[in-house]
Formats: structure tokens, sequence, C-alpha cells
């Protein structure tokens, strides 16, 4: 490997750790520049991958030394085209989130934090009742106003006060 190539390797590998490194964090902000290193370190990966360069392949005839592969630095282009995209959806995701919440951090998932320490979550029906099951629950409270759901199922409505009952929108008894 020759002195530029072995320089453009270690910036990928900086850009690389430091996109990780950031990505960890708990500011959106800091997320999003991650994510930014990153797609600037696989860029430079791409370009490193079409090799050494060469005379530009657009001379119109044979040529001894070697020219320059132009998929790599397309590949390169549409790369740039996707993470500006991409940044720019992440920066509104982060502004929006900035307005609404009054803060920068992401926050902490319970959930996660259960699964990670292996801690299961108690459901209230665990106990081996199967009486206790909420669906169950719900079946019962159904049927403990038949009334109420039968009302629903006809199609009639609740009269509230001011209300006829035709249905018809009209209030009082006007005409």
């Amino acid at each position: 490997m020759t002195g530029p190539a072995l320089v453009l390797v270690l910036a990928v590998a900086v850009l690389f750790a430091a996109g990780f490194n950031l990505l960890m964090e708990r500011s959106l902000i800091r997320i999003v520049i991650g994510f930014m290193l990153l797609g600037h370190g696989a860029n430079v990966l791409l370009l490193l991958a079409g090799g050494a360069a060469g005379s530009p392949p657009l001379l119109g005839g044979k040529s001894e030394r070697p020219m320059a592969d132009p998929l790599p630095q397309a590949m390169v282009l549409t790369a740039i085209v996707i993470t500006f995209g991409v940044t720019a959806f992440l920066l509104a995701l982060a502004f929006r989130s900035r307005i609404l919440l009054g803060e920068d951090e992401v926050r902490d998932d319970v959930e996660d934090r259960r699964v990670h320490t292996g801690q299961r979550r108690q459901e209230p029906w665990a106990g081996g009742d199967a009486e206790a099951d909420p669906l169950e629950e719900n079946t019962e409270q159904e049927s403990a106003e038949p009334g109420r759901t039968q009302q629903k199922t006809t199609g009639q409505a609740d009269t509230g006060p001011g209300d006829t009952g035709h249905g018809d929108g009209a209030k009082g008894g006007g005409a």
C-alpha cells in the first residue's frame, strides 16, 4: 500500500470510529453528525475501492497507461446525494423533536432497559388465574351492559338534552 492510499485508509478508519462514537451519544445533533461522518467515510472508502488515479477515460484512443474507472466516482456522487437527503430528513426530525419536547436528548426506553437487564415484565394475570385475563374482563364488561350494546347495534342513538331523537339533526322541535 502506498503512502497516499494508506493516509486515506487511516482517514476512513478515523471517520468510521468518530461516526460510530457519535451515534452512541444521547444528543440528537451528535447522532446526526455521526451519521454524516459515517457517510463521508463510506464515500472515501468507495473512492479507494476504485483504485489508483489514472488518465481520463475520454481520450478517444488506446492508451498504454491505466485509465480511471468512472463507476466508483459515479457511486460516490450518488452516495453524496443520498447522504445529503437523509441528513436533511434527520435534521428536520431532530428540530421537530426539539420543538415538541424542549430538549435534544433521546429519552431512555424503560422496556429496552428491562430487556438489557434480563428482567421480565410482570403481567397482571401472570399468577396462573386465567379469569384475570384483561381480554376476558373486557367481554364480561360488555355483557354486563346488554341494553347499552343493543342500542348501539340496532342503530338507535343516545338522546341528549334538546334532541328530538328523530336522527335528522334538528334540535328542539322547531321547523
